[in-house]
């Protein structure tokens, strides 16, 4: 159907990873719910703008925030990506997220959520490795206060080596370039 976001070689990636101890009401199609969610944050619309092929927005909505806590979405995530070779060149970079006041009182504090204190006020920090096109392959959520350089080596290690990697001045560090010389990244 062309309401479905997912391949079938994507679909047989993913529906090992779902949970399939689930009680409660009858199971529902799990390739048509992922694709109402997919569909609904891909084009920032409402749960309630989804159309009805996609089912009861109220499981939409239920099924796009039961899967984090129990790693779901990081799964997915992974197994769309790939483990083949390396996009070359890599890209790196980060973006600050100003975080409302009444965020982060969660079990854990601020840190627990990827909340640091800045000069401008609470952030979060969304660290990203792309491809050429700007297809993320790595994403990593940290407190605002973090520095680029710090996290580098644990982003970019998530991937295989790349023969190059291209980065702003935030990660310009003589132990980062040893690093990356050791991985045969330029």
């Amino acid at each position: 159907s062309d309401f479905f976001w997912f391949s079938d070689m994507q679909w047989a990636r993913i529906e090992p990873l779902l949970p399939t101890d689930v009680r409660g009401k009858a199971h529902v199609d799990d390739r048509r719910v992922l694709s109402g969610i997919v569909h609904a944050l891909r084009c920032g619309g409402r749960w309630a703008d989804c159309a009805d092929v996609y089912g009861p927005k109220r499981t939409l909505y239920i099924g796009s925030s039961a899967g984090p806590g129990r790693g779901i979405w990081e799964g997915i995530f992974s197994a769309l990506a790939g483990a083949g070779d390396a996009p070359d060149p890599l890209f790196i970079d980060s973006s600050c997220i100003k975080i409302h006041r009444c965020a982060g009182g969660g079990r854990g504090g601020g840190v627990a959520h990827g909340i640091g204190r800045t000069k401008g006020g609470r952030n979060t920090k969304l660290h990203a490795v792309c491809d050429e096109k700007g297809r993320p392959c790595v994403l990593l959520l940290t407190p605002g206060n973090v520095h680029d350089y710090k996290v580098a080596q644990l982003c970019i290690r998530a991937m295989p080596p790349s023969a190059q990697l291209v980065a702003d001045k935030g990660y310009d560090s003589q132990a980062l370039r040893e690093w990356l010389d050791e991985r045969g990244t330029k």
